[in-house]
């Protein structure tokens, strides 16, 4: 009856644990390969990973499952311009990040989110597929280390070098021909 299902369960936990840690280091072995094999199709830290997903580059997002930076929409209460800032909570301890850099005012936090679960919120969005991984593999931990514990696998070759660029020179831009 319900003791040997609850046994049942009990036996088949580290098996599905198990099954989730192949998964976990096939998926991070995956994103390496298109690293090591130059592909292009591949970001990680906040900014590129944001840009590739803004532009429904991305196919699997990768998010360590305790990563610690937090979103902040911001607005300025002077102006109601609007702005989205991404955190480490030792960053968010300065101050002069929530406040505007010409004027000195302080910005209101409209909405206030750890990026984790604002990524489980709206992956869909963009038509991602959103794979959470841990730091106990091999893989995982190395992923977490040295890629800060965010990427993800695009859909297709994206150059964030060429696309900075294409940015500054817009802001630099005025409009005078």
């Amino acid at each position: 009856g319900e003791n040997g299902f609850n046994q049942a369960i009990e036996l088949s936990a580290e098996t599905l644990g198990n099954v989730k840690f192949v998964q976990e280091k096939r998926l991070i072995t995956r994103y390496f390969d298109e690293i090591s094999q130059d592909t292009g199709k591949f970001c990680f830290g906040v900014r590129d990973t944001m840009q590739a997903l803004e532009m429904s580059a991305v196919d699997t997002l990768i998010v360590y499952e305790n990563l610690e930076i937090t979103r902040y929409e911001m607005r300025n209460p002077a102006t109601g311009a609007e702005s989205v800032l991404f955190l480490s909570p030792e960053e968010a301890q300065d101050a002069n990040r929530f406040h505007d850099a010409e004027t000195g005012v302080e910005l209101d936090v409209v909405e206030e989110e750890l990026l984790v679960e604002w990524f489980a919120n709206h992956f869909r969005d963009w038509g991602a597929t959103l794979e959470f991984v841990t730091n106990r593999s091999q893989e995982g931990s190395q992923f977490c280390r040295g890629f800060g514990g965010l990427g993800a696998i695009l859909r297709w070759q994206v150059d964030f070098v060429q696309l900075e660029q294409y940015e500054e020179d817009w802001d630099d831009w005025d409009g005078d021909m």
